[in-house]
């Protein structure tokens, strides 16, 4: 299912299984992606997926890894599938042959001043400048960093208010605590902008991030 119109007709399983997510309160794009995962198993046993059997899901999951799937896509079929079978089928016998593909974690890599100096300096403006000052100092998602308004931003206490982050978790947040510049202490939710003061481009962030009049 995509969400752009489309004249191909929806089954009831398929329409039974938006229900569900519709009433769990997933967003357009989880709904999206989980209906083309369980369309991809379907065309994978070349019949429809409420007859899988667990041989069905074992050779699935080797076809996946066999052809090079990466384990974040490998991941988001096994919760799209067992979503698929433990809530619309009722089937959670069939979602404990899933497996979760482990990721070796990775330490990220960090910046260093010089190279936040060029980052910045690299922007096409100080609209631009803003944005990557913000999300590289307040640790923000690209979609919280487009969604902040004015009145998202407490410049007497430092903080930035971040609503409806990833997962939708952050309708009523908590306050944070600013600690020393380069560093965020208190919920992920809403961060601390102490850290941009020490960033290169300050000017330009204090210039386009004015205090609330309220």
């Amino acid at each position: 299912m995509t969400s752009h119109p489309s004249h191909r007709p929806v089954s009831a399983l398929r329409a039974r299984m938006i229900e569900d997510m519709r009433v769990r309160g997933f967003t357009e794009k989880t709904r999206n992606d989980y209906v083309r995962n369980v369309r991809a198993f379907a065309a994978f046993i070349s019949r429809s997926p409420d007859t899988a059997t667990a041989e069905d899901l074992r050779r699935f999951q080797l076809h996946q890894t066999q052809t090079g799937m990466q384990p974040p896509s490998i991941n988001s079929a096994v919760a799209a599938l067992r979503f698929f079978f433990t809530v619309t089928l009722d089937r959670p016998d069939l979602a404990r042959w899933l497996t979760i593909v482990r990721e070796p974690r990775r330490l990220p890599a960090v910046l260093s001043v010089e190279e936040v100096t060029l980052l910045l300096q690299a922007a096409p403006g100080p609209k631009y400048k803003a944005a990557l000052a913000t999300a590289y100092g307040a640790g923000l998602r690209v979609s919280e960093v487009v969604a902040l308004k004015v009145g998202d931003i407490d410049s007497q206490r430092m903080l930035l208010r971040v609503e409806q982050g990833k997962g939708r978790k952050s309708s009523c947040p908590r306050e944070g605590q600013v600690g020393q510049p380069g560093t965020l202490v208190g919920t992920p939710r809403i961060s601390g902008i102490g850290a941009l003061l020490s960033l290169p481009g300050r000017a330009a962030c204090n210039r386009i991030c004015p205090t609330p009049s309220v």
